[in-house]
C-alpha cells in the first residue's frame, strides 16, 4: 500500500460507517474541473495542484459512496459546495489530499484535518492552547509533538462546526481533550456559536499513520443540546 493508500485507511478508522475517505497525491490528480477551477484560476502552481487533489479525492470518496463524480466549487467563504444530501470535509498537506464523504441522512457535518508529525513551533503554543491543553501537552512524552496533535485536533473540530455554524473562531473557542488510550477527541465550545452553546462538546478521533497526525470529528444527524454532547 502506497503512503496515499496508508493514510486514506488511517483516516477511514477516524470516522463512522457510512462515511469514506480517499486520498490522491499532490501533483498526480487530473485538472479540477471548470466550474471549479475559478476558485484557484490566480493562485500559484503549488495551490492549484492542491486543489486538484482535493477535488480528485472527493470524486473517488463519492465514487465509494457509489455516487456519480460531480463537480465542487468553492463557496465566496472558500469551503467546498458538496452536492446535495452529502457532508464532506477536504484538507491537504504534506504531499497528500484527503477527504472524507458521507450521506447527510447519516452525519451532519464532517471535519478531517492532518499535519506532518513534526515538532510544533513551540513560539506558536500560547496562541493555538488554552492553559488546560498545555497541561495535557506537558504531560506528554512528546511534548511537541503534543501540540501538534491539538493543533490538528483544532483545526478538524473548526471544519466540522463551520458547516452547521458558519462562523469564524478563534482558537481559544474550542478546548480540545485527548483520551490516548482509544485514540478519542473532545472538542467542547468555551463561547457561544450558535447553534452550538458554551459546554456544548463534538465528539472525534485522531490517528497517527503514514508521517501525519489526522483528526476528524463527526455531528450525528440529531442536534446539539443546550450543553450536551454531539
Amino acid at each position: 500500500m502506497d503512503r496515499a493508500g496508508q493514510a486514506a485507511a488511517a483516516a477511514q478508522a477516524m470516522f463512522p460507517p457510512g462515511a469514506e475517505v480517499a486520498a490522491v497525491t499532490i501533483g498526480e490528480a487530473p485538472p479540477p474541473w471548470m466550474a471549479e477551477a475559478a476558485a484557484v484560476a490566480g493562485a500559484v502552481p503549488s495551490r492549484k495542484a492542491e486543489f486538484a487533489a482535493g477535488r480528485a479525492a472527493v470524486r473517488a470518496a463519492l465514487d465509494a459512496l457509489g455516487l456519480p463524480p460531480v463537480a465542487v466549487p468553492a463557496a465566496s467563504t472558500r469551503a467546498p459546495c458538496w452536492p446535495a444530501g452529502i457532508a464532506g470535509s477536504i484538507c491537504h498537506t504534506d504531499g497528500l489530499a484527503l477527504a472524507v464523504l458521507a450521506p447527510r441522512r447519516q452525519c451532519r457535518a464532517l471535519g478531517l484535518d492532518a499535519e506532518p508529525d513534526e515538532p510544533f513551533p513551540e513560539e506558536l503554543v500560547n496562541s493555538v492552547t488554552l492553559p488546560a491543553e498545555r497541561g495535557w501537552i506537558a504531560s506528554q512524552p512528546e511534548p511537541d509533538r503534543a501540540a501538534r496533535l491539538i493543533f490538528v485536533a483544532k483545526e478538524a473540530a473548526y471544519k466540522c462546526q463551520f458547516a452547521l455554524s458558519s462562523s469564524l473562531i478563534g482558537f481559544e473557542a474550542l478546548r480540545i481533550s485527548v483520551d490516548t488510550s482509544t485514540q478519542r477527541l473532545s472538542a467542547s465550545f468555551a463561547i457561544d456559536v450558535p447553534p452550538f452553546r458554551s459546554g456544548t462538546t463534538i465528539s472525534g478521533r485522531f490517528s497517527r499513520a503514514a508521517g501525519l497526525w489526522m483528526a476528524g470529528f463527526t455531528l450525528p444527524v440529531h442536534a446539539p443540546g443546550p450543553a450536551g454532547n454531539v
